[in-house]
């Protein structure tokens, strides 16, 4: 999101490598908006938050995709641009200078292309958690600092029983992190993504949420030029996830979701699909701007890898990777608690892509280069239905 929040995926990624000593950069508040934290009424009569941490009746996942008119293994519709395959797309003028600049500033990170999500940890915290509700009650929250307007939704969201937020086992943000919440309603085809969500004491705080409408046909602007949403660059969390379920069904159909550390972006510029960067990026022009769209090669040799891994590799140069987030592990996967299968199940783990380099990569046509600042004017898209 914004800020990075001294990221700690980043400190249970160095927790899980040995690694004792580390220094957190780059955490500082780059939203340019105003929060609405003053405007909004306290809502300590949250509905359906005081006991949902102590029941386990979530719906299992393994079919959230494929809903809403979208194809299997997807969100949204098929015009999209993370569900469109760039394997014969030509290639930016800049890709060169690009994967020589990540080469060389960023390739020496124990962080590199490590994947948040799948553990060889008994209790598996790493990772997204996407829930899917039929029916249940939303509930309304409380803004925090973390709320700007008007990038960011205030709508009521459905808080499944038995659920989790990111890198916790409850709806309870304990550890401090990023603490996203994901509910996907297939009855009103709605997405819910909310950063910072957090349930204390009965009450109902939230960050910055966006609400997606599955059904709608977004414009290259998406939910508003310079608007972001549950990530910085303003693009939906659940679209680019994968995780154990899509490597059993031996297939992944649409471009993952990868972060960088802010000072590898190219500072305060974005291009499409992205509709955000923040003031946080500090990179010349030879890094990658946000929403930089980045496909495995195709003569990557794909039997230097495990099986597993192996289908994600054939993801990357299909459908590429997108830079979505500032942080320091290079891709996201789902946590495997709502799944129908297990990491451990299907073979995957957090260091199965670290054989990569990134001069295995190249960089898709970048197309327009939008420049960014905090006066950039969130310009919302209303949703259609």
């Amino acid at each position: 999101m914004k800020k990075l929040v001294c990221h700690r995926r980043f400190l249970r990624g160095l927790v899980a490598a040995g690694i004792a000593a580390l220094a957190l950069v780059g955490c500082d508040d780059s939203s340019g908006r105003t929060n609405n934290v003053n405007n909004v009424n306290n809502v300590n009569n949250v509905n359906n938050v005081n006991n949902i941490n102590n029941v386990s009746n979530v719906n299992n996942v393994n079919n959230q995709t494929g809903i809403c008119g979208a194809a299997a293994g997807q969100l949204f519709g098929a015009d999209h641009p993370w569900n469109q395959r760039v394997d014969n797309a030509a290639l930016d003028a800049e890709s060169d200078a690009i994967i020589t600049y990540l080469q060389g500033n960023h390739a020496s990170s124990w962080a590199e292309f490590r994947i948040d999500g799948p553990s060889d940890e008994p209790d598996n915290l790493y990772g997204i958690t996407i829930l899917r509700t039929d029916g249940t009650a939303a509930s309304p929250f409380e803004p925090t600092d973390d709320h700007w307007s008007p990038d960011c939704d205030t709508a009521p969201v459905p808080l499944p029983a038995g659920g989790a937020i990111e890198g916790e086992t409850g709806y309870t943000c304990d550890n401090d992190g990023d603490c996203h919440l994901i509910v996907l309603d297939p009855t009103s085809c709605r997405l819910y993504e909310m950063w910072r969500a957090n349930v204390d004491g009965g009450t109902f705080y939230g960050g910055c949420l966006s609400v997606w409408d599955l059904n709608q046909a977004y414009t290259p602007s998406l939910r508003g030029e310079c608007c972001t949403s549950a990530d910085a660059a303003g693009l939906p969390i659940a679209a680019h996830m994968f995780g154990p379920d899509d490597i059993t069904a031996g297939e992944i159909t649409h471009a993952l979701r990868f972060i960088l550390p802010n000072e590898n972006m190219r500072e305060r510029i974005y291009v499409r699909p992205a509709t955000h960067s923040t003031q946080a990026t500090s990179a010349g022009a030879d890094a990658p701007p946000y929403g930089a769209r980045l496909r495995l090669r195709a003569d990557f040799d794909l039997q230097t890898l495990n099986p597993a891994a192996q289908v994600v590799a054939v993801a990357l140069q299909r459908y590429g990777m997108i830079l979505s987030d500032g942080g320091n592990l290079t891709f996201t996967a789902l946590n495997d608690r709502f799944t129908a299968h297990t990491w451990a199940e299907v073979g995957l783990g957090p260091s199965d892509l670290t054989g990569l380099e990134w001069t295995d990569f190249e960089v898709v046509e970048l197309g327009e280069r939008f420049a960014w600042d905090e006066n950039c004017n969130c310009e919302r898209t209303p949703l259609t239905n």
